[in-house]
C-alpha cells in the first residue's frame, strides 16, 4: 500500500512538470531554467498529496493504534500488526512532507485527517507527536518544537496504549516528553525539556517543570492516575 499511495502522490507533481517542460520555449536554456524553479513548489504539490492520500489510504484499510490494550509483542495480533503499519506510513511522511509542513494549518489538517481531535488554532510544530486517532487537544493547544507527545509506549516486550487529552490552550515546552494517558487541564503549562509520566492528571492553569514534573510551588510530583491493572 505505501508504494501505491507513494506513486499516486508522486503523479500531480510528474504531471506538473511535464506540463511545464512541454510549454514553447525560445531557448533551451529557459526550459531547463522553467523546470528547476517548479521543482520546489512540484515537490510541495507531493507532499501535501501524501499527506492527504496516506490518511484517507490508512483510515480506509483500518491501520490506526488501538486505544487502551496492553499487547504483547511477540504474539504479533492483528491490532498490532495494524499499529506497526501505521507507524511505517506516519514515518515515511514525516520524512518527505513533515519537515515541509510542521508548525503550520496544513500539519494541523493532515493530523485531523489521520484520526486526532484537535480545537482551533492547534499549533503543532514537532514531528515527533504520533498516535494520532488517539490524541485530543482543545482550542490553541501549542506543541513545541521536538516535543513527544504519544498515545503509545513499549514496556518489557508489551505495547500498551491510551489516550492523550490537552485541554484548551495547554503549552508543551521544546523537547518535553508526554506519556501515555496523560490529561492536562485548560491552560496548563509543560515546560521545556520536562517529563510528564504516563498517567499524569495535570491541573488547569498550572505550571510544570522538571523530569518528572512538578508543579511549580508544590514539594510532591504531579499525581498519577494510572487504571488499575494496566500492568501486564
Amino acid at each position: 500500500m505505501v508504494i501505491v499511495v507513494f506513486a499516486l502522490s508522486a503523479t500531480p507533481a510528474l504531471l506538473l512538470l511535464r506540463a511545464i517542460w512541454e510549454l514553447p520555449y525560445t531557448h533551451e536554456g529557459a526550459r531547463l531554467l522553467a523546470v528547476s524553479a517548479a521543482a520546489l513548489p512540484a515537490y510541495l504539490v507531493f507532499a501535501f498529496a501524501l499527506m492527504v492520500l496516506s490518511a484517507f489510504a490508512t483510515r480506509l484499510v483500518g491501520w490506526r493504534t488501538p486505544a487502551d490494550v496492553t499487547l504483547r509483542i511477540a504474539d504479533l495480533d492483528p491490532p498490532l500488526l495494524a499499529w506497526v503499519r501505521s507507524m511505517v506510513v506516519f514515518h515515511v511522511v514525516r520524512i518527505l512532507a513533515g519537515s515541509m509542513f510542521r508548525a503550520s494549518p496544513m500539519w494541523s489538517f493532515y493530523l485531523r485527517l489521520n484520526g486526532a481531535r484537535l480545537g482551533r488554532r492547534v499549533f503543532v510544530n514537532s514531528l515527533a507527536v504520533t498516535d494520532h486517532n488517539l490524541l485530543e487537544f482543545g482550542d490553541d493547544v501549542i506543541i513545541g518544537d521536538g516535543a513527544h507527545v504519544a498515545g503509545h509506549t513499549v514496556e518489557d516486550g508489551f505495547l500498551k496504549t491510551a489516550r492523550v487529552r490537552l485541554g484548551r490552550g495547554v503549552t508543551i515546552g521544546v523537547g518535553s516528553v508526554v506519556g501515555i494517558g496523560v490529561e492536562a487541564g485548560p491552560g496548563c503549562r509543560v515546560g521545556a525539556l520536562s517529563v510528564v509520566p504516563k498517567f499524569t492528571s495535570l491541573d488547569a492553569d498550572a505550571t510544570y517543570v522538571g523530569a518528572p514534573v512538578r508543579k511549580l510551588g508544590a514539594q510532591a510530583p504531579a499525581r498519577r492516575t494510572e487504571p488499575t491493572g494496566a500492568g501486564h
